[in-house]
């Protein structure tokens, strides 16, 4: 009979540890320990299962064809990370004793790092001293002087202001809700929201910010295709504008974005056209990383913006791509030059990778 892993068994793994109470049950209620006996193989090289598999106990041997490269033992320092996660696999994995292990979906995973790393709302901020907010038309000007929108295609702003729709909405109307998915990309016209993020021991929901005319909201989870990751609603009869998912990626999000294949990026790099910018957790970053990348994870990366040179451009690169295009969409806001490597570092030669 299968049991479910425990959430204090989660807590010691990276960088699951990262994830919020309500992700790490989520977790728990969904994956079983598995067992295998000597000899058998968990995974071998080639594969392309898109599973992250942790050893809970027991020994395995990690292979390069038949060659041992290194032991894991379940309860030490080198099981706290995933075995030779990147794919296709690049090594095999067999085990030298009776094991336990779990094996989570990294599709699932990568969302919810990405969810619970762009948890911080940001308000983008807008000239305070420009009261003449009264003016109907005046929010256009307002969200055109924010620097993301310097890098639209005057088409495609153009094409944005033809297809957002206006919506109305009155006092205590919760326009996003934490949680739900998606599917609208907001500007408020007149009127004031107040933002907030439940916790566990606040599930009501904290004071985060206060928006006003001007200033725009949704658009971290359409970027990263993760859920909302706080809840707007309106502190009085408001009007706001609203741009479909669809229209918000093909018009705004992807003209922000260029994307790189890792020969190109590594040319860029070595010709000192640009840096590599890794922006995963510093324990995912420590475990592998690429040579010569620095890291700047999401979670911090608005507190950090002003340490970063803007007169350099940076190749962002995380495990698959999403936290790096959510990282791209809050450096090209504050007018820095990034590219996105496409794949992340599942695509990057053995021999770029720093492992600890």
């Amino acid at each position: 009979m299968s049991t479910r892993v425990e959430v204090d068994q989660l807590k010691l793994l990276i960088p699951i540890n990262s994830l919020s109470p309500d992700n790490l049950r989520e977790i728990a209620g969904k994956t079983d320990v598995q067992s295998i006996v000597a000899g058998r193989y968990i995974f071998k090289k080639g594969d392309t299962d898109k599973k992250h598999v942790y050893l809970l106990s027991g020994k395995v041997e990690l292979l390069d064809e038949k060659q041992q490269i290194k032991i894991i033992e379940g309860g030490k320092e080198s099981a706290q990370f995933p075995l030779a996660h990147n794919q296709p696999r690049k090594l095999s994995a067999r085990a030298v004793t009776a094991c336990n292990f779990i094996s989570l979906d990294s599709n699932l995973l990568d969302i919810m790092m990405t969810w619970n790393q762009t948890g911080t709302y940001h308000v983008e901020v807008l000239d305070e001293d420009d009261d003449s907010s009264s003016n109907d038309d005046d929010w256009m000007t307002q969200l055109l002087h924010t620097k993301a929108f310097h890098k639209v295609p005057p088409a495609n702003i153009q094409a944005i202001f033809l297809r957002v729709q206006q919506v109305e909405y009155k006092a205590g109307d919760v326009v996003i809700k934490q949680g739900e998915e998606g599917e609208y990309f907001y500007i408020i016209k007149t009127g004031r929201a107040l933002v907030t993020r439940a916790t566990p021991s606040n599930p009501k929901g904290i004071k985060l910010a206060e928006l006003g005319p001007g200033d725009s909201f949704g658009e971290e989870s359409l970027i990263s295709e993760s859920k909302r990751n706080a809840s707007i609603t309106m502190l009085c009869k408001s009007t706001l504008a609203r741009l479909s998912k669809n229209d918000f990626i093909s018009l705004l999000n992807e003209p922000l974005q260029s994307h790189i294949g890792f020969a190109d990026a590594f040319t860029k790099v070595e010709s000192g056209e640009a840096e590599w910018l890794d922006v995963r957790l510093p324990s995912e970053f420590s475990q592998s990383h690429i040579k010569g990348s620095t890291n700047s994870p999401l979670i911090s990366m608005r507190l950090k913006i002003k340490t970063l040179d803007k007169n350099k451009k940076y190749i962002l690169c995380c495990d698959t791509g999403r936290r790096s295009s959510a990282a791209a969409y809050v450096l090209s806001e504050h007018g820095l030059e990034c590219i996105v490597l496409e794949n992340g570092i599942q695509s990057v030669p053995d021999e770029h990778i720093q492992n600890s």
